[in-house]
């Protein structure tokens, strides 16, 4: 026991500093050095004429309830029709989905339904699909997502840069009973980082509601892969060395999962991919990669092991209470954790309010990808997702 007490500091001043600096150091410093040295360029403007072809790709399962505003909302787009299809692979959908689908494929050519009449899950339709559809670049999106006009436009004219392989939009989400994103500063957080990791060429991935890819890149990713918008990006960053961009001009809204259970069940599902992730793009962590390494591990590596750090300094403080410093911080934690489970009963838009979910956010995601670590762990068959009712 008293070797036990001696290494327990150890455990709890690690995992303090692994949070800290992956949620505060590191954001810093990326915002410092993409400040001195980071690439702000912008694409220059295209003429109709001059845009690529473009294809919207949607995987589909059961959206019979918002496949045809989704399709209405498209079709408003300001891109120049004779360059665009929207596309709507239908992964083995039991409702009406392809009715609504062919219904206004019969109104406009550049609609078009893909039936894949098995289930076989998101990743590998959208493996078959690429090889279906038309446009130079693939816009991928999802049934549930609304974007705006402009949108197309603004992820399309990125590539007319050789270098830029991968481009993605900003994705905003809010409740669907008032319109509001009740997470607003951890979105703007993210969005941040974003930004920041953007100017140095380390941008992670992609929403997956709004990013676009030049189709002559893409490779077939694993079917059973479940967190398709970062594995595709990265895979082909790290095959081909292009570029991937974020354009928060290229803006997509969409209501979150309806209850608390079903936001878990999703960021559970997030966090199994992401710990699958490391299995298949360790490469990334390879020095060699500057500051994509550098981010792979600090913003993706460092966060998907938060729930362990946070579960090793609870122990570790409950071993050290002996002393009073450390009484005085798992006081902190304790003070920490109640207000986290405040969190989840408060409502209202207040300071307070605002101040109590941020903690309850926090515990919620990490305890997210406990459970995601669990499922991987246990192994992970097929890329089949349950839809979320909206």
């Amino acid at each position: 026991m008293n070797g036990l007490i001696w290494l327990a500091p150890i455990p709890l001043w690690f995992g303090a500093v692994c949070l800290i600096y992956s949620y505060a150091m590191y954001p810093a410093v990326v915002w410092v050095v993409g400040k001195l040295s980071g690439n702000r360029r912008r694409p220059s403007s295209q003429s109709d004429d001059d845009l690529p072809t473009v294809s919207v790709l949607i995987a589909a399962f059961n959206e019979e309830a918002v496949i045809d505003s989704r399709l209405r909302n498209l079709l408003a787009s300001d891109y120049p029709h004779d360059k665009l299809e929207i596309v709507i692979a239908s992964d083995g959908s039991t409702d009406g989905t392809n009715e609504a689908v062919r219904r206004v494929a019969g109104q406009s050519p550049i609609v078009r339904l893909l039936d894949v009449p098995v289930r076989a899950g998101k990743t590998s339709v959208l493996n078959r699909a690429f090889g279906q559809v038309a446009g130079e670049i693939v816009v991928l999106s999802d049934a549930n997502t609304f974007t705006d006009r402009q949108s197309l436009r603004a992820l399309a004219q990125w590539f007319s840069c050789p270098g830029v392989g991968v481009v993605c939009g900003q994705l905003i989400l809010v409740e669907p009973e008032n319109g509001r994103n009740p997470d607003n500063l951890y979105w703007r957080y993210e969005n941040f980082l974003k930004t920041c990791e953007g100017r140095l060429g380390s941008l992670l991935g992609a929403n997956g509601g709004i990013y676009a890819v030049r189709k002559s890149l893409f490779r077939a990713v694993p079917d059973d892969t479940l967190v398709d918008d970062l594995v595709i990006p990265l895979s082909i960053k790290l095959r081909t060395g292009c570029e991937i961009v974020y354009e928060p001009g290229a803006r997509a809204i969409e209501e979150t999962p309806a209850g608390m259970a079903a936001e878990f069940r999703r960021r559970a599902r997030i966090g199994a991919g992401g710990f699958q992730c490391i299995a298949r793009l360790w490469r990334l962590l390879n020095p060699a990669h500057g500051w994509l390494a550098l981010a792979f591990f600090s913003h993706k590596v460092l966060r998907w092991f938060g729930p362990f750090f946070m579960v090793a300094m609870l122990l570790a403080n409950l071993l050290l209470l002996g002393a009073k410093p450390y009484r005085a911080a798992m006081a902190a934690q304790a003070v920490f954790y109640a207000v986290a489970a405040l969190g989840r009963r408060v409502s209202g838009r207040g300071g307070l309010a605002k101040a109590a979910r941020l903690p309850a956010l926090f515990v919620g995601a990490n305890l997210a990808l406990l459970v995601g670590f669990g499922r991987w762990i246990r192994g992970t068959r097929g890329g089949t997702w349950e839809r979320t009712a909206r």
